[in-house]
């Protein structure tokens, strides 16, 4: 005598056909890669120019030379700030999802995302405006010292965003480098009843 199988039990998704994840062709993958590293070591370049002229402000006794640095920072920051930050941002997306690391299955990608999230946003809205308040404080005064300025904190305001957005791309760099071990865990399933 046979005995009866057991029924199945249906899965939610049983009978359907699943989408297949998006991934990118090899040809389009390496293509990102270059462009995203371009763009991140480009924008990591600018703030070392940002940070090479906001130091040359806060340490020089030039009047002139600090004019100079001043007004030299808002023509980078508007010509390649919100180009190269979002650049990166978009081609590091693209790769999150077009690749088998996706964007929230391993911790090191998604700090990375949240990072440079971070960093486009602060760069575009906060540093761009950081950097016009400065040229336009120096152009209020076209003679005088810099103690006729009055520039209060902004000397050192210029010094100090671009060695924290350093310090983010460079925790970055490292992320991509060293790939820390760290799976998210799946959310658990409920049981199907």
């Amino acid at each position: 005598m046979t005995t009866p199988a057991a029924p199945s039990v249906a899965t939610p998704h049983q009978g359907t056909r699943q989408p297949k994840n998006f991934r990118l062709s090899p040809t389009a993958r390496k293509s990102a890669v270059v462009v995203h590293i371009i763009s991140s070591i480009s924008w990591l370049g600018l703030m070392l120019c940002l940070l090479t002229l906001g130091a040359t402000g806060l340490l020089t006794d030039s009047a002139e030379t600090l004019r100079s640095a001043y007004r030299t920072m808002p023509l980078l920051g508007d010509a390649l700030v919100l180009p190269l930050s979002l650049l990166s941002l978009l081609t590091g997306l693209l790769l999150a999802l077009g690749t088998p690391w996706r964007l929230f299955r391993y911790r090191w990608v998604a700090v990375k995302f949240w990072l440079t999230l971070a960093a486009t946003a602060a760069s575009i809205f906060e540093l761009t405006a950081r950097l016009h308040e400065a040229a336009h404080l120096v152009d209020q005064h076209p003679t005088g010292t810099i103690a006729d300025m009055h520039l209060g904190f902004t000397r050192y305001s210029l010094v100090i965003i671009p060695i924290v957005a350093l310090s983010v791309y460079v925790a970055n760099v490292v992320l991509s480098v060293v790939k820390p071990s760290g799976r998210r865990h799946a959310r658990s399933r409920p049981s199907g009843g």
